[in-house]
């Protein structure tokens, strides 16, 4: 029983595997924060939220997808995804109408407006890699083990 004022014993930073900074999961949350704190004022200046940019870059690698396919890619469910949806079209970044080959499914398009903010967002993505200062190398592979991770712990989904 530990008293309050009482002395408690140093634990082994090595060995103690409840210490904060010997958590896998607070420093992927950390980098997760910060990464998006780096992103956030960046795309705030081109109109963007983190989640809707995740969006564009799905739909500037494939226009004229599924909302399950965009919540596939991005590992979200339609109840989070269609809010962002429906503020990129607001935006009048992209449209979104039943497909006609199964009117069940929405399809999701890109508006020419759409379409060229995506040159702004490489500038963006530009300056967060510049602020990394970790050489294309270094990214790859940081990238690999953050999939080979993702791919593990999703196995059982």
């Amino acid at each position: 029983m530990v008293l309050v004022g009482e002395a408690r014993e140093e634990a082994d930073p090595v060995r103690d595997p409840l210490l904060l900074d010997n958590q896998l999961c607070y420093a992927l949350y950390a980098a997760a924060h910060r990464m998006t704190k780096a992103y956030r004022p960046l795309l705030e200046r081109i109109g963007l939220t983190y989640p809707q940019y995740l969006v564009l870059l799905v739909l500037w690698e494939q226009d004229r997808i599924t909302v399950s396919e965009i919540g596939r890619r991005l590992r979200l469910d339609s109840g989070t995804l269609t809010p962002v949806l429906k503020r990129l079209e607001a935006a009048g970044l992209l449209l979104r109408s039943r497909r006609q080959s199964d009117e069940r499914e929405v399809e999701i398009t890109l508006t020419v407006q759409g379409a060229a903010l995506r040159g702004e967002a490489a500038a963006v993505r530009e300056s967060v890699m510049c602020q990394l200062a970790l050489s294309d190398p270094e990214i790859r592979a940081l990238r690999m083990d953050l999939n080979h991770l993702i791919e593990r712990l999703g196995a059982n989904d």
